[in-house]
């Protein structure tokens, strides 16, 4: 009975309002919307190449049938356009059609198979859905220097709840949108709100979880919502276009937003300004500094193999493997799927092992699995390869995410609004350049080859990590950290071992590098 009183007294609202300084309801909310991004992200990736696809070809058709009806004499002949197969028929002057005669037996398309029958519209899919793909991360790496200073200024709760407004009308959009324009400004949109969510949400959970460890695995989780909506959207995508419609994945990642910002609402008070307490290093600084630049770069190249492979894959294969609708979101499950095992496993090992080491082993091994797939000859050619790729990357970035944070912990102010927009913004090169350069180059010298010289530049970029095994801090930053008041917990990382900065210096770690 006491029970049921207790479920009784139970308020959700005066719950959230007493957790709301809980640094776990702050994780959640951060991992909600970095899984409603990046499902948004890829949950178009099998969508988009052939929903153009079908567009373009359906234009074509229609131009074809309209210069056949100007061109043919009166009484010549009629054009019977099939609902079957979409073909056009003609029938003779001397054909007569009956009601009371059969039906004909309908003509099957050239190839009964998923191929499409348009191979040079389908070339030029490669250019066009690359731009399209590429949009979201060059508008978000055009605001992503604006948000990091905004938010050492207005706090994190702002533009994070601004972030959730903007994903929202990007996915409206998405869902009714039916030209590539529209499309097109869903997917620019969808730049500028998820510049708000990421900058903001790592920003805030540095700031929350002061001590590295402690970050190191807050980072780890949040970056699995990431994953998960990396797993989650192109099958989801993929499934739900081939057996419900375009319009239903996208109403469904509407009501998730609409829940994610309902959360922050009664959580984190967004309409409150809570600006820093001290002022940060300007942006200009920080990428001056060499460190943080090669741990943005590693971040860049790890990520750019898969963006490469967004919009040109789903069209390789349905070049050259007949790939129905539902395989060219399935292709990326593997990677997905060992995306998320990765960004899990590493979040912690990162630290034991070496973070520097973590990355360099990461991105390396991305470089060979992205070879690989230029030598699969069908779906399950793909499995192994986009299993390394999905693995690797979780690597990069869950040891180059949390190691932005102690960078600037070690040799600037610990304010991390600007250096989690560098972040960002080199995850968002990788994302702008890999599409738009990748469409280019599929089309110009073919996928496969392409991604050899992807998986070339990942190796040859792997070795610079090695600078990052024990990057030296500022005199000045030595002082406060060792001040025994300074009440921040940070590690600070030699060859000899692991110490708290802050406390007594005893060694946790024996030979972390």
């Amino acid at each position: 009975m006491w029970r049921l009183d207790a479920v009784r007294q139970f308020n959700l609202l005066s719950w959230l309002r007493e957790e709301r300084r809980s640094r776990k309801l702050s994780l959640f909310i951060v991992f909600i919307a970095l899984l409603l991004d990046n499902m948004l992200l890829t949950v178009v990736v099998p969508i988009i190449p052939s929903y153009l696809y079908s567009l373009d070809e359906s234009a074509e058709m229609a131009l074809k049938n309209h210069t056949l009806t100007q061109q043919a004499p009166a009484g010549a002949f009629h054009s019977i356009v099939s609902l079957y197969d979409n073909t056009v028929r003609t029938a003779g002057p001397n054909t007569t059609v009956s009601s009371t005669d059969p039906p004909p037996a309908p003509e099957l398309p050239q190839n009964s198979s998923e191929c499409p029958q348009s191979s040079s519209t389908l070339l030029n899919e490669n250019v066009k859905v690359g731009l399209l793909f590429a949009s979201k991360a060059t508008v978000q790496l055009l605001v992503n220097p604006f948000i990091g200073p905004l938010t050492n200024r207005v706090g994190y709760q702002l533009p994070l709840f601004a972030g959730f407004c903007i994903m929202f009308m990007s996915t409206i959009m998405f869902a009714f949108s039916s030209s590539y324009a529209l499309l097109f400004v869903a997917r620019s949109l969808q730049g500028v709100g998820s510049s708000c969510s990421s900058v903001a949400g790592m920003g805030m959970l540095a700031s929350v979880y002061t001590d590295d460890e402690e970050r190191s695995r807050a980072i780890g989780i949040a970056l699995g919502g990431l994953a998960m909506g990396v797993l989650i959207g192109p099958p989801f995508g993929s499934v739900m276009y081939e057996f419900v419609g375009k319009t239903a994945p996208f109403l469904i990642l509407a009501s998730l937003a609409l829940f994610d910002g309902a959360l922050q609402l009664f959580v984190l008070q967004p309409c409150k300004v809570a600006p820093e307490s001290q002022k940060g290093t300007s942006l200009l600084t920080l990428m001056k500094d060499p460190y943080i630049l090669i741990a943005a770069g590693a971040i860049c190249f790890g990520n750019m193999a898969i963006a490469m492979m967004e919009p040109t894959l789903p069209i390789w294969m349905m070049e050259t493997m007949c790939s129905k609708k539902w395989q060219l979101g399935v292709a990326f499950l593997p990677a997905s799927v060992s995306y998320l095992i990765g960004t899990y496993i590493f979040g912690i090992l990162a630290l034991k092992m070496g973070r520097w080491l973590c990355a360099l082993i990461g991105i390396t091994v991305v470089g060979i699995s992205v070879i690989c797939v230029s030598f699969a000859k069908n779906i399950y050619g793909l499995i192994l390869p986009n299993f390394g790729i999905g693995f690797a990357i979780g690597m990069v970035d869950s040891s180059m995410m949390p190691i932005m944070g102690y960078l600037v912990d070690l040799r600037h102010v610990s304010v991390y609004g600007s250096v989690y927009a560098i972040a960002d913004v080199a995850f968002c090169m990788g994302f702008a350049l890999g599409p738009s350069i990748g469409g280019v180059l599929s089309e110009s010298i073919g996928f496969p080859w392409m991604m050899i010289i992807i998986g070339i530049v990942d190796i040859l970029y792997a070795p610079l990590c090695i600078f990052l095994r024990n990057p030296p801090a500022q005199e000045e930053k030595i002082a406060i950290l060792m001040d025994t008041n300074c009440s921040m917990k940070t590690r600070s990382y030699s060859t000899q071992g692991t110490y708290y900065q802050g406390d007594n210096m005893d060694p946790e770690y024996e030979d972390y590098d």
